[in-house]
């Protein structure tokens, strides 16, 4: 699907507000960066001609002042910094040798009156003999003299001055992680709790049946906080082939129904990183990231009296609901039905809200029946049964196809779900073609009851399959046409039995209000092909889209290709449970006590900052796919939307930031910080530096490492933004 990294809105006030605010903290990441070496370099009495931010090449700045001795200013290219020091040169060896050379070739230098022929051979056959080596008009002796010799030369200083200096902008990131940190836990830092709102359909957790709702209290024996701590000991997990032992909480805060339950589950590997298919949940009260209550279009956007932002759900007809889970329970339970939603919201008097008042205000919401297409698609085979389910305990197993239920012919794949579901309690016949060990298919009877349904399965991602949750199985849904519905606007455009999708775009309406414009609803294009069966997802992205949506539809009819536009139709009789509410996520305030307590939070942030960058790179190519890395694009997004979420959760993202800095600039690779440190403990421990060869070769390595990375890192940016 199309990616953006700026949504809509990008004239208004706050989008240039959160932009200053990510450029002044990616500057000061870096600008302490190269502090702590300037710092420390002062301090031993360096001279230092240079101290920029971002790299002036080819000359080329965007401002520049001169103060003392030190020239500051801003690079054009804007992918770090750097301070130049007197004497500074990743191969001190190679300046000494060159400096040796240029004196013995301007004192064997023949008198300028020596115009003999012989001399003149003599000069050309010395000129021959030495064309490898610059002329001594392009080596300044004097400078070079000050680079070695010069008590303020970085070169003249003591090996361990030298490694003060170097390791200083590590240092100094590290601290800057801390102090950042330290003030974010001040103001108090926003953490999304660790319970289930959705689990993917045919995932790893899916599969072993972890339901909507669970608290997820820790992976491998370690504790999970917060919800990125799943994603880290999910994705940076020790025992990821032979499954990671996962404990739950299921019930939490429901009468006399909490229970401990334990899994070992097996991340799948299939994707950059491994992940068990799990999303944070939402709380009840209403209002997302965009400031919105309701989606545009749905029936919550059109209930009387109306929700506003910060509702809080309290009750659906005469439930009283406590958390999202039961809050998808009586939705599930109710797809055709007008539900009164009780809210809770703050007191009105004079039009102002009235501190610490609230009152219950009772909003009914229609029902919406499902929008389609008109086709009716191939069944697919099963792709995942979930453990302890009816499919489970009926020895349905994944690679079966249903044939039948109760002797008829599944139908539409897309309504089977609800259908089921309307059955709950019932024990059906299925019949299943199941292939056995290479040869002819054969045909299994089974019998399972269904279950009752208090939750939703919805597709969330391409290639996602769909679900039966009475039954527990996720089977996918075919890219061929099995039938098409007489007067539909699949119908209208010429589609037939047997036809294959290739591509469906969703095209946004035309001439959107400023609530449409608000929603940010983009175009958005799905692949369809062997890997990619995309029905599935393509019809919850339509239950999302605004009135007027239409979609662009190809598809293959032997050797040939048709496309046309589809409008959206009404399904008959079966409706769509999402209502239209906006939920915030489930969250939770870390702040500390007092500025030590902040400080102590501050401290462990920047550790564990720092050792997942560890963990990471040391599992890249076996357990990381390197296609994870981001480069300039990919930090500056991520920072846009920390900025966008609040200050502390900007300083958070820094605080990664930094450490990750720390950590990455540290490793013993050429030209890095790292590796001038090598080289200094190499001239520490022999008392001279290493050799000329072996620095220009390790240096011609590390560039060779760092320009590939860039070009890598670079290119998965442009990938991800731009295609």
């Amino acid at each position: 699907m199309d990616q953006f990294l700026i949504a809509a809105g990008w004239l208004s006030l706050d989008f240039w507000i959160s932009i200053l605010q990510v450029a002044v903290g990616l500057g000061l990441v870096i600008f302490v960066h190269e502090l702590g070496h300037f710092a420390v370099a002062k301090m031993c009495g360096v001279k230092c001609d240079k101290f920029y931010l971002g790299f002036d090449i080819y000359g080329w700045k965007i401002a520049k002042f001169k103060w003392g001795e030190t020239e500051y200013g801003i690079g054009a290219l804007p992918l770090g910094g750097y301070v130049k020091m007197l004497g500074q040169e990743d191969n001190p060896a190679r300046l000494r040798e060159e400096l040796e050379k240029a004196k013995q070739r301007t004192q064997e230098a023949p008198p300028e009156d020596a115009g003999n022929v012989e001399s003149e051979q003599a000069e050309t056959a010395a000129k021959e003999s030495k064309s490898e080596e610059p002329p001594i008009s392009e080596i300044d002796i004097e400078a070079a003299e000050a680079a070695l010799f010069d008590p303020r030369s970085y070169l003249a200083q003591s090996v361990p001055r030298r490694m003060a200096i170097i390791s200083a902008g590590v240092i100094m990131n590290l601290i800057f992680a801390v102090i950042m940190a330290t003030v974010a836990f001040q103001m108090g830092v926003i953490r999304t709790q660790p319970v289930v709102g959705s689990v993917e359909v045919g995932g790893a957790a899916y599969r072993e049946g972890v339901m909507p709702g669970d608290r997820i209290v820790s992976i491998e024996d370690k504790p999970t906080e917060k919800f990125r701590d799943i994603r880290e000991g999910t994705s940076l997990g020790d025992k990821i082939e032979e499954g990671l032992p996962v404990e739950i909480i299921r019930g939490e805060g429901e009468a006399g129904s909490a229970e401990t339950l334990k899994f070992v589950i097996k991340p799948d590997a299939d994707g950059e990183v491994p992940r068990i298919g799990v999303s944070s949940s939402a709380s009840l009260t209403l209002g997302d990231e965009s400031g919105m209550a309701t989606r545009p279009g749905m029936p919550a956007a059109d209930a009387k009296p109306g929700f506003k932002y910060g509702d809080t759900i309290i009750a659906l007809g005469d439930t009283p609901v406590d958390n999202f889970r039961q809050l998808q329970a009586y939705l599930a339970a109710h797809p055709d039905e007008t539900i009164k939603y009780t809210v809770q919201r703050a007191k009105q008097i004079d039009g102002k809200p009235a501190e610490g008042e609230t009152e219950e205000v009772v909003v009914e919401v229609a029902p919406r029946l499902m929008r389609e297409l008109g086709t009716v698609m191939k069944m697919g085979k099963i792709v995942a049964v979930q453990k302890g389910s009816p499919a489970d305990k009926a020895k349905i197993k994944a690679g079966d196809l249903i044939s039948k239920i109760d002797g008829q012919a599944p139908g539409d794949p897309m309504t089977l779900p609800e259908r089921l579901r309307r059955r709950a309690g019932e024990s059906v016949t299925l019949s299943l073609v199941r292939e056995k060990d290479g040869k002819d298919p054969i045909e299994v009877e089974l019998e399972a009851e269904l279950r009752p349904v208090e939750w939703l399965e919805l597709p969330r991602d391409e290639d996602n399959p769909m679900t039966i949750p009475a039954l527990g199985v996720a089977y996918a849904v075919e890219n061929s046409v099995d039938s098409v519905k007489a007067d539909s606007p699949a119908a209208k455009a010429g589609l037939l039995s047997g036809d294959v999708i290739a591509e469906a775009t969703i095209v946004p309406p035309e001439n959107q209000s400023e609530e449409y414009k608000k929603a940010g609803q983009k175009k958005a294009t799905l692949e369809f092909g062997e890997d990619a069966c995309n029905w599935p997802i393509l019809m919850t992205l339509l239950q999302q889209s605004l009135p007027g949506t239409t979609v662009e539809l190809k598809w293959k009819r032997a050797a040939e290709e048709k496309k046309a536009t589809l409008e959206l139709a009404d399904a008959d009789g079966f409706f769509d449970p999402v209502r239209g509410t906006a939920m915030q996520s489930l969250t939770f305030v870390e702040r500390g006590d007092n500025i030590l307590d902040s400080a102590r939070l501050g401290f462990g942030e920047t550790w564990h900052a720092t050792l997942m960058v560890y963990r990471f790179l040391q599992k890249i190519g076996s357990q990381i796919s390197p296609t994870a890395l981001g480069g300039p694009g990919s930090i500056f997004y991520v920072a846009k939307m920390h900025a966008d979420q609040g200050v502390s959760s900007l300083l958070i993202f820094l605080t990664m930031l930094s450490a990750n800095l720390a950590v990455l600039n540290f490793l013993p690779i050429p030209l890095l910080d790292g590796g001038h440190m090598v080289f200094l403990a190499w001239e520490g421990i022999r008392g001279k530096p290493a050799s000329e060869n072996i620095q220009l070769v390790l240096t011609y390595i590390g560039l060779a490492f760092i320009l590939t990375l860039m070009i890598f890192v670079i290119g998965l940016d442009i990938s991800r933004f731009a295609f």
